[in-house]
């Protein structure tokens, strides 16, 4: 593993030990490859994905692509009737499409 790699890692786990998602409230949580952006809602207690999104497919440059995303997920979030998410980025900065994402769930009507 490369340093940078474990020290997201660690930072992750760290995170993951104070947030957890309930029905009510899930964990929006975020992974990003080289060419995808992926999102997903959480419910920890039962351990289910409620919702997920992905950027394959899409056109645009990444962080428009992160964008929709998250304005996607919000959509399936807003048909299951949840509002409020705990907002889990991974262990990555956030800054370009973390932030892009963020802002996209926010504008689709997501409370984190």
């Amino acid at each position: 593993m490369s340093k940078k790699l474990t020290k997201r890692e660690k930072i992750k786990l760290r995170v993951r030990s104070s947030i957890t998602g309930k029905e009510s409230l899930p964990r929006l949580s975020v992974y990003k490859s080289n060419k995808t952006t992926y999102c997903q809602l959480h419910d920890d207690l039962s351990g289910v994905t409620l919702a997920s999104a992905s950027s394959k497919g899409m056109s645009g440059s990444k962080k428009e692509q992160a964008a929709a995303v998250g304005k996607a997920l919000a959509e399936k979030a807003k048909t299951m009737d949840v509002s409020k998410v705990v907002f889990d980025r991974s262990g990555y900065v956030y800054h370009g499409r973390i932030k892009a994402l963020a802002d996209g769930a926010r504008e689709g009507g997501l409370i984190f």
